[in-house]
């Protein structure tokens, strides 16, 4: 009896407007953190500032509705769901510029998303608040408890099937625009639904108008010169926004508008970031480089360090890359040879614990200044990374921070973290700046005590292909950091380790000499210089 009520179940209009707004508030939900990531990070602040904005506008729309739910109509729901999609388009045109404009704004780097969130998807999460409450008050259901359960169940549902269908279709699928065009013409469809059989011509015009405003704002977004360069392809992932630039001679890959990597078109052998030429410092470290046989790199990026290993020694080069499309990408733009590399796509520290492989070499370069997966920085990490070495091996860390002062913390915490598992570690930085910059953090899987004398010598002696002469210059001395945090999987605080960066000066120096570098406060082309 119950499958053939399923079977036979018509939602009435009320119900139908219910489901909808939940689809689309939670959806747009999801689809926020792609649009105010690539400005801000995807860090907890910004995920949690999101969650805490949608909450607070769904809130004040179940209040103001439940205050007038008595006098509710179909047509008002009708009226709501077409002001929420004109505002759909507004957020589809002109989220850029909103960003770039809130981003400059005086406030506490942790919180420096919100005012973002609050204009872009404060007022149409608000108007969907008001539909429950209508829903409510329209219902045949007979008592407050009942047709109140009933339309929360609908909205619920419909916040399951617009979180699953943006996460795992839409936003693998289609555009950020072409995602918000989708939910602006289901609400605009859902308020003409709401007016029939017989809808009035007012309404039937506003649908039309909400429709050329949607596919408008899609079509003809504000245009502005890149300062970045041609912009020549460009993607959404399911897992970030991926950008490939050419400026001159040099691309450049962006994620979520942070430059990752890069490559010379004009001379492809040149190290444009100089910390990649930091990675070959475990050359100095291991007994012997021509015995390093096996190396692996968690994070690829553009796969420039990884086919530069390929190229430069006899081993074979193994490549954890979470983002398949990044690969893609790379293989596409960057040159990337798969026959030079074996590219894994999964979590790194999944890959690590389901082989039993053993490295020579290990580089970790999938740190990001704002975003730095922690499960990838504890001492349970570094124990499974350990189990992965040879005898001899050696992981290399591409940490994001200060040497020194409060922008230091995280890198203080990582050396910690990494020298309660390793016998020996170094690091090295990467500028004679004090700025936040790609501080190098090398250790070893057995007794070791090299002073920088030793590494000079072995750097003149051995025939590497790269110069890592100032490198040894940069060694720096172990960190008075007795009170840094250890990281642990139970106690990440990677989040609040990076507080202090926030807004800090970011120096990128690069082979020519020239330095990249992000005043405080950052705008939007600041933080678009901002590389891992």
């Amino acid at each position: 009896m119950a499958v053939e009520q399923v079977a036979s179940y018509r939602p009435s209009k009320p119900e139908l407007a219910v489901f909808v707004s939940g689809v689309t508030s939670m959806g747009l939900e999801i689809l926020a953190v792609r649009i105010v990531a690539p400005q801000f990070g995807s860090h907890i602040y910004t995920v949690g500032g999101i969650l805490t904005v949608f909450l607070i506008a769904l809130s004040l729309g179940y209040w103001q509705g439940g205050k007038l739910a008595s006098t509710a109509t179909t047509r008002q729901m009708s009226w709501i769901m077409l002001g929420t999609a004109v505002y759909v388009a507004v957020v589809v045109y002109a989220s850029d510029l909103l960003l770039a404009y809130t981003s400059t704004l005086a406030l506490p780097p942790r919180y420096a998303s919100v005012p973002a969130v609050v204009l872009l998807f404060g007022p149409p999460t608000y108007l969907l608040g008001f539909i429950s409450p209508y829903a409510a008050e329209l219902s045949a259901k007979v008592g407050t408890g009942e047709a109140s359960g009933h339309v929360y169940a609908l909205g619920t549902i419909g916040s399951i099937v617009g979180s699953a269908a943006t996460t795992f279709v839409l936003i693998p699928t289609l555009t950020v625009d072409q995602i918000g065009l989708l939910f602006g013409l289901a609400l605009v469809g859902t308020a003409l639904v709401l007016g029939l059989p017989s809808p009035s011509r007012r309404s039937i015009v506003a649908s039309g108008l909400a429709t050329v405003v949607l596919v408008a704002a899609v079509g003809g977004g504000p245009v502005a010169l890149d300062y970045r360069g041609d912009v020549v392809y460009e993607t959404g992932t399911p897992h970030q926004q991926l950008e490939i630039v050419d400026d001159g001679d040099v691309r450049t890959m962006y994620l979520d508008g942070a430059r990752h990597s890069a490559t010379d078109l004009s001379e492809s052998e040149r190290h444009v970031f100089t910390y990649t030429r930091y990675f070959h410092l475990p050359m100095l470290l291991v007994d012997d480089p021509d015995e390093v046989d096996d190396v692996l790199f968690v994070g690829g990026g553009g796969y420039t360090g990884p086919q530069d290993f390929a190229q430069q020694y006899d081993a074979t080069v193994d490549v954890v890359e979470i983002d398949p499309e990044v690969t893609d990408a790379a293989e596409t733009y960057f040159g990337l040879d798969r026959g030079a590399v074996t590219v894994h796509t999964e979590d790194g520290r999944q890959f690590l614990q389901g082989t039993d492989e053993r490295y020579d070499v290990v580089v970790l370069d999938a740190y990001k200044k704002d975003q730095v997966p922690f499960h990838l920085t504890t001492v349970e990490f570094m124990e499974l990374l350990s189990d992965r070495l040879t005898e001899d091996g050696v992981v290399h860390a591409n940490v994001i921070a200060a040497p020194s002062g409060s922008a230091a913390e995280f890198y203080h915490a990582q050396y910690e973290t990494m020298d309660a598992v390793f016998p020996a570690v170094y690091s090295f930085r990467t500028s004679d700046q004090n700025a936040v910059q790609n501080v190098q953090i090398v250790a070893t899987a057995d007794e070791t005590d090299f002073s920088q004398t030793d590494l000079a010598e072995r750097e003149a002696a051995r025939d590497i292909g790269v110069d890592l002469e100032d490198a040894v210059e940069n060694r720096l001395e172990e960190p008075e950091a007795d009170d840094a945090a250890l990281l642990t999987d139970d106690r990440g605080e990677v989040d609040s380790l990076l507080d202090p960066m926030f807004g800090q000066r970011y120096v990128i120096e690069e082979s020519n000499g020239s330095t990249t570098a992000n005043p405080a406060p950052e705008t939007e082309s600041q933080r678009a210089l901002s590389d891992s």
